[in-house]
C-alpha cells in the first residue's frame, strides 16, 4: 500500500469515529455509567401499598406502647 491510501484510510477511520462519537458516548460514556448505577439502585426499591404502610404503622405503635413503663394499681400512691 502506498502512503496516500494509508492517509485516506486514517481519514476515513477518523471520520467514522467523529460521526459515531456522540452515539458511543451515550452508550459507554460517564452519563451511561450514571444511568446504569441509578437503574441498579432503582431495582432495590419496592412499592409500598397503603395496606403495608398501615400495618407497619400499627406494628410500630403497638411496639412503642408495649415498651412504655406502666404503673400498677398497688404501686400507685393515693
Amino acid at each position: 500500500m502506498s502512503w496516500p491510501w494509508l492517509v485516506a484510510l486514517l481519514f476515513a477511520a477518523a471520520l467514522v469515529v467523529a460521526a459515531e462519537g456522540p452515539r458511543l458516548s451515550r452508550r459507554f460514556g460517564t452519563d451511561a455509567r450514571k444511568r446504569r448505577a441509578r437503574a441498579r439502585r432503582k431495582k432495590q426499591f419496592r412499592v409500598v401499598t397503603a395496606d403495608d404502610e398501615r400495618d407497619a404503622f400499627i406494628r410500630s405503635v403497638a411496639s412503642d406502647l408495649d415498651s412504655l413503663p406502666t404503673i400498677e394499681e398497688k404501686d400507685r400512691k393515693t
